[in-house]
């Protein structure tokens, strides 16, 4: 069914300023995934702060022509049957829904992304996005790290405290 010009209209402007607060956006090709798996998909996209949009990809690279970061970035693999994660909260939330949800389905195929300053970005780097850990358990990691060193002095004291009394 066609779509009318104002809706199309109206559909870049969204598109647009989705792009223009988003850290990151990655795309994939979901072809052969049941509504089932893609709402799925959706509430673990909203749990991360993740829109996910299926629209053309000609309405897509209209609404980045718009946008002065994203005019020069290489739109030749946004063909196809794509849908698209856009982050605004953390920098690889994007990356992170898309590999996680990949993982488990193997009908969803990560094609690429670019970041908030229009560099694109291949397939390979995506995953090694995705797989980073988050903001949090690199502090959490960093703390327990800090940590382990006194932990392991008080342990050994106490250690020593009890064959002194015994």
């Amino acid at each position: 069914m066609a779509i009318s010009k104002d809706k199309k209209k109206t559909l870049v402007a969204i598109l647009t300023e989705l792009l223009a607060d988003s850290k990151m956006v990655v795309y994939a090709k979901y072809q052969g995934l049941t509504v089932a798996e893609l709402q799925e998909l959706r509430k673990l996209a909203r749990e991360s702060g993740v829109k996910i949009k299926v629209v053309k990809n000609r309405l897509v690279k209209v609404a980045m022509k718009e946008i002065a970061a994203y005019k020069d970035t290489d739109t030749t693999n946004l063909t196809g049957q794509l849908l698209y994660a856009l982050g605004t909260d953390e920098d690889f939330d994007a990356a992170k829904v898309l590999t996680k949800f990949a993982k488990t389905h193997d009908q969803m195929e990560l094609i690429g992304g670019f970041n908030g300053e229009g560099t694109s970005l291949s397939t390979e780097e995506v995953k090694t996005l995705g797989s980073l850990p988050t903001k949090n358990e690199l502090i959490a990691q960093v703390v327990d790290t800090l940590l382990s060193g006194i932990n392991g002095i008080v342990s050994g004291l106490e250690n020593r405290e009890e064959k002194a009394t015994n």
